[in-house]
């Protein structure tokens, strides 16, 4: 057999060689700090910022946009971005263990004819990097992105159990399969049984604690015996406070942690500080946030309810209208607790499926744009690029590459998405309500997860009639009220009919990136 070392052969699966396309253009391997992805980005820790090459980025074929942040985030879609994820993380490792000894990191990636030193792109690339974070980094953003960081990584769990006890449902309304019924409620219910440890596990990692101190602290909540405790003459409910308990007991966790790192001797740190951690958390938790969480869950989980069956088709207008500005300031990560303390509750969110119409809004005007400016061909196969993603819920490319950098296109997207809203809410009032089983799929991937006190076949129907209300509106108000005369005037032509289409959205536009929309 030879020894002899073989030449690496190129990447012929689709997801490393997406990875290997990306690597390079972001300054390689020993540009990497941090590598990391939610339902739709990878999002990369950057040593250089000045290294990155957008705009070649930005046209290959897996890449949807590319959005800044804290970190940079790079669009790929859901699916997707698992896959390229691992295959990116194995090319970063690879190329830092091929790289010589003291190799310092790669200069050479960035293009020899780039008309600046590599002194003055370190220094634009650092006044880049603190404009963002100082754009971004109030104390009440910080703590929303944190609080994103601990539930975000358990939506996977929640999509594939939310399908699963979808199909479990229609097994059971159509008699099917008797025998399977319950072991499908076993396997779509067990982690939603435990998701306060995931939850008390995240939050430790997510503050800096040590997770499993977390999790084990949270694990009391779900404990079965705490029904034997009694608080305020009331016995405790194993579950009573849900994921909030979790958060808070697990955030307790971390600060005796510290405080026990800084008082014990080390020589008696391993034996102390878990033991004294798990017991005044657990204690307190058991003493005070599980009731506290409790009351606070409830209070949740009946003005929702309230909100919809009382407000009905104003109360989904508002929400339906409001959400894309929402996420425009960061401020959606603060449902994402809530959504899953619904789904905990009821197992499912009633305001999703409502603020799933921003989306349908957004797509709506896009069509419209393509229709009003028939002469600009690169805007055009940015909306024909961006539109699939768009029906599948991915707002990013339409609104970077579309609605917000045109201005008055926004505006009539979150007209479609009021009114879409206002149907959905009306139904709602109407005593049809219904929700998703899980967060993070927008638009038509949203389907498989609906799940109602109606039935399959009218919830869908719903659900549908929504989507196409905020198609129709979102359409119907942007071609209409969408454009200035000026502004069909100096849109409505190529401005460099020799210059190759995009094949993609260019999501910097004239917008603040930071503020992308993550549904993830």
């Amino acid at each position: 057999m030879s020894t002899e070392p073989t030449e690496p052969t190129a990447p012929t699966d689709k997801n490393r060689a997406a990875a290997a396309a990306i690597l390079p253009l972001v300054g390689g391997p020993d540009n990497i700090t941090a590598v990391a992805h939610c339902m739709t980005r990878l999002r990369i820790s950057l040593r250089d910022r000045a290294l990155v090459q957008d705009e070649a980025l930005r046209a290959l074929p897996a890449v949807l946009g590319v959005v800044e942040d804290e970190t940079y985030q790079i669009v790929l879609g859901p699916g997707a971005v698992a896959r390229i994820t691992p295959e990116f993380e194995s090319l970063v490792e690879e190329g830092r263990s091929a790289a010589p000894p003291g190799a310092t990191h790669p200069a050479a990636a960035h293009p020899a004819t780039h008309p600046v030193t590599a002194g003055e792109l370190a220094a634009q690339g650092a006044a880049l990097k603190e404009a963002q974070k100082a754009r971004n980094a109030t104390p009440f953003k910080l703590m929303l992105r944190r609080i994103a960081n601990i539930f975000v990584p358990l939506i996977p769990a929640l999509i594939g159990c939310g399908i699963i006890a979808g199909l479990n449902g229609l097994l059971m309304n159509l008699g099917w399969l008797p025998s399977v019924v319950p072991a499908l409620a076993a396997i779509a219910s067990g982690f939603m049984s435990l998701i306060a440890v995931f939850v008390g596990h995240n939050t430790a990692k997510e503050f800096g604690g040590t997770p499993i101190l977390g999790g084990a602290v949270a694990a009391v909540i779900v404990f079965p015996g705490v029904a034997k405790i009694t608080v305020l003459g009331t016995e405790l409910r194993p579950g009573q406070g849900g994921v909030l308990g979790a958060l808070a007991a697990a955030l307790l966790a971390v600060y005796v942690e510290k405080r026990c790192r800084r008082l014990v001797p080390e020589a008696l740190d391993v034996l102390v500080t878990p033991t004294l951690t798990i017991l005044i958390s657990g204690l307190v938790t058991l003493f005070g946030l599980m009731f506290l969480a409790g009351e606070a869950s409830a209070a949740i989980g009946t003005f929702a309810d309230g909100l919809l069956s009382t407000g009905g088709a104003f109360a989904g207008l508002v929400l339906g209208g409001l959400f894309l500005p929402l996420v425009m300031l960061g401020l959606h990560q603060a449902l994402i607790p809530i959504h899953t303390t619904l789904i905990e509750q009821s197992g499912h969110t009633v305001l999703l499926p409502i603020l799933a119409m921003a989306g349908a809004g957004q797509v709506g005007a896009a069509i419209a744009v393509h229709c009003r400016l028939p002469r600009n061909g690169s805007l055009r196969a940015t909306i024909r690029s961006a539109l699939p993603a768009g029906f599948l819920g991915i707002g990013e490319p339409l609104i970077y590459g579309v609605s917000l950098p045109l201005g008055r296109p926004f505006v009539t997207a979150c007209v479609g998405g009021a009114a879409g809203g206002a149907f959905v809410g009306l139904f709602n009032q109407l005593g049809i309500a219904f929700g998703s089983t899980a967060i993070g799929p927008s638009g038509w991937a949203l389907f498989p997860l609906l799940d109602g006190t109606s039935g399959l076949g009218v919830t869908v129907a719903i659900y549908a009639g929504g989507l196409l209300t905020g198609y129709l509106v979102g359409f119907a108000a942007t071609y209409f009220f969408g454009f200035t005369g000026r502004m069909l005037a100096d849109l409505n032509t190529d401005p460099d009919p020799a210059a190759p289409e995009p094949r993609g959205p260019d999501p910097a536009g004239p917008a603040d990136p930071a503020k992308a929309p993550a549904l993830t």
